[in-house]
């Protein structure tokens, strides 16, 4: 490859991967870490290994169609002109909503926001949902009932640093986003990292308390540390009266959830509870920070909601150098839930039911608002009725490896070869891309210029570091390549970045999620711009509740949750809890770390973490191929004995595919709020296989 003077020196930019979006250099394809904020220099294995992508000779170049039941290349023109064909046919026979798209967490602001445009605008369809439903949505809707606003993360990444004491709920962040590890370090030198997980982690291991709940027990765990925290007089009273609203029916619902009892149903000691209690409420500062771990549930909006009840009882949320908030996993988490992409959202965060967001939005797209469709199905319900009566017959997916990354996968993966059109757009051949009748070869990360929104709502400019490989165009081409053949004016759809975010501006203008003041001009120039940003004269919102939260009166909300447990216990047949979570070396779906040999070698399949005395139970040792099945399918992974875990729990990584994807199992139960499937329990048996 001849690099150009600019790539020469070198251009900085952001990881692909994780929220933490840690700043890099990359010449040619080469990467090295940069100063910023949330890395402070440092990248993890991921990040380090991310320009092997770039040359990997798994990359796609060519669209594919299938003929005669194989993939066959294709040129642009004729891929194109066969998805709009196909898509038209399909919606004059069965309607507009037949039709369907699901995007990713991982997709810049431009994309998310321009893909929520195309299914309204182009497609007319109400039916488009994305993987971040599977990731974020129940930290959302507990923050939005709570606080009026949700920022994951209401404050900067580098407060953390000033922390005395830190809880984290089911959050491992020494494998998923290690640099974030060096923010924790005051907490842990003073005694007041606590962190809350089935499981011993490498973040657990470093933690200077350890709380081992039963999976599902976290709604509990919470009740009874705000129960200590009530009896022993850590409630914060004048905090409580001036910025909130509904204790008094929270404290109703704890009372009757003393430590002692919480034991019972948790595992948690009732000293450890209380312990927890004393040190964020002692604390000069103090967070609680939750993540996947204890959102992935059918009660996780209920669960979160927990957890910052008590962060409201002890005066944490909106006070400077104290807080809430909620670690986002994908590397465009937040910025990807703000856009349009959600079934029931309208670009800066609006509800696409009001009327006056549909009046706003539909003026800054030149269209009739009564033209805009209403809210559609969350992202499992859409998988889960794809081919059905009344269900799309064709899905259009950008940025997701749904065969790999949904509950009930099986069950996916057979609704998906129903339809009678499936077009993926990646830049692998994902196991979801190998089951599509059209892929489409599109960039990736250092091939194209976009802006990110990681963990702190920060908005960043991933520039552009090199050219893509000939063949290949940006989602933004292939949207508009779309569009126009589907009757849209090419000047609705841009392929140019830039301008696509100054028409994201507008729409998002006045909504609670306002970039309008940001420009590609500031973040070139290196502001620092976390949103809100309601005009280019601002300066950004790095704290967005220090004066107000954002309810009309300005008041924060208890909101009163009873504990339920697991969708699904265990019985006879099924005695075991299964966990789920992530490993250092790989990310999400895997599609593209198992790719890379540097990782992929050190854990190269899928393996089961079990406690050796169940291992044994179940006549099986260390290495061992075990099979492991549950009410919906089952898998083989290999035994790995760890005397930490509860002997009542097993835990696997999902990142890997075939007949070893965690998501075989995993129950689909949704959250009643958030839609959220229960991907972090359910009930297992373990066999030898």
């Amino acid at each position: 490859m001849t690099l150009t003077a600019d790539q020469q020196v070198g251009t900085a930019t952001h990881c692909p991967y994780c929220a933490l979006q840690c700043g890099m250099t990359v010449t040619g394809t080469t990467v090295a870490p940069r100063e910023f904020p949330t890395n402070g220099g440092g990248l993890c294995q991921k990040g380090w290994t991310s320009g092997s992508l770039l040359t990997s000779p798994a990359r796609l170049t060519t669209p594919l169609v299938r003929v005669d039941g194989e993939l066959v290349p294709a040129d642009w023109d004729d891929a194109l002109d066969l998805i709009a064909r196909r898509v038209t046919e399909i919606q004059a026979r069965h309607g507009k909503d037949a039709a369907a798209l699901f995007g990713g967490g991982g997709l810049t602001n431009e994309k998310s926001y321009l893909l929520g445009k195309f299914a309204r605008v182009a497609l007319g369809t109400s039916q488009v949902d994305y993987n971040g439903r599977f990731c974020m949505s129940s930290a959302a809707a507990a923050g939005n009932r709570a606080f009026g606003l949700d920022r994951g993360m209401p404050f900067p990444l580098t407060d953390l640093a000033e922390a005395d004491a830190v809880l984290l709920v089911g959050s491992n962040p020494a494998e998923t986003m290690p640099p974030f590890m060096q923010h924790l370090r005051r907490a842990k030198e003073v005694g007041g990292l606590v962190v809350a997980d089935p499981r011993r982690t490498p973040t657990a291991e470093q933690g200077n308390l350890h709380l081992a709940p039963a999976p599902g027990t976290d709604l509990a765990l919470a009740l009874g540390i705000l129960h200590a925290a009530v009896a022993d007089g850590h409630v914060d009273r004048s905090y409580v009266d001036e910025r909130t609203h509904g204790f008094d029916a929270v404290w109703r619902i704890a009372a009757r959830w003393w430590p002692e009892r919480v034991e019972r149903v948790t595992g948690v000691s009732a000293t450890d509870q209380r312990q927890v209690a004393e040190r964020l409420a002692k604390a000069r500062n103090a967070y609680i920070l939750t993540a996947r771990g204890t959102e992935q549930h059918a009660s996780g909006s209920d669960t979160v909601s927990a957890w910052i009840n008590l962060a409201l009882a002890l005066g944490l949320p909106g006070r400077r150098g104290s807080g809430y908030g909620c670690l986002t996993g994908q590397g465009n988490g937040q910025g990807g839930r703000e856009h349009g992409q959600k079934a029931d959202q309208l670009p800066g965060y609006r509800k696409i039911d009001d009327p006056a967001a549909r009046e706003h939005v539909a003026g800054v797209w030149g269209i009739p608002a009564e033209s805009l469709p209403g809210p559609g199905r969350s992202a499992y319900e859409l998988l889960d009725a794809l081919g059905t009566e009344g269900g799309p017959k064709a899905l259009l997916v950008f940025g997701s490896n749904v065969v790999v990354s949904a509950p009930r996968s099986a069950h996916v993966a057979d609704r998906l070869s129903s339809l009678d059109l499936l077009v993926v757009a990646d830049l692998v051949l994902s196991e979801t891309a190998a089951l599509a009748d059209v892929v489409l070869p599109v960039t990736q990360w250092a091939e194209e210029s976009g802006t990110m929104t990681n963990l702190e709502g920060r908005v960043l400019l991933r520039r552009r570091a090199l050219p893509p490989p000939a063949g290949v165009r940006t989602d933004l081409q292939v949207l508009q390549g779309l569009a126009t053949r589907l009757g849209q004016p090419a000047e609705r759809f841009p392929v140019d970045a830039e301008t696509v975010f100054t028409e994201l501006r507008a729409a998002s203008k006045g909504g609670l999620a306002d970039y309008s003041g940001i420009t590609y001009d500031r973040l070139r120039a290196g502001e620092a711009l976390y949103w809100p940003v309601p005009g280019e004269a601002h300066e950004g919102t790095p704290r967005v509740f220090l004066d107000r939260f954002a309810h009309p009166d300005g008041r924060a909300r208890f909101v009163p949750v009873e504990h339920r447990g697991p969708a699904e216990p265990t019985d006879e047949e099924f005695p075991l809890q299964l966990t789920t979570g992530r490993v250092l070396q790989h990310y999400q779906s895997g599609a593209q770390t198992r790719l890379v040999a540097e990782l992929n070698d050190v854990v190269p399949e899928a393996y089961v973490e079990v406690h050796p005395d169940t291992a044994s139970r179940c006549g099986l040792g260390e290495g061992d191929w075990a099979r492991l099945a549950s009410r919906r399918g089952e898998m083989t992974a290999r035994v790995r004995c760890v005397s930490s875990m509860r002997p009542d729990v097993v835990f696997l990584p999902f990142h890997f595919a075939g007949a070893q994807r965690a998501n075989l199992l995993t129950n689909p139960a949704l959250d009643p709020t958030s839609r959220m499937p229960e991907f972090k329990v359910c009930a297992v048996k373990l066999e030898v296989a």
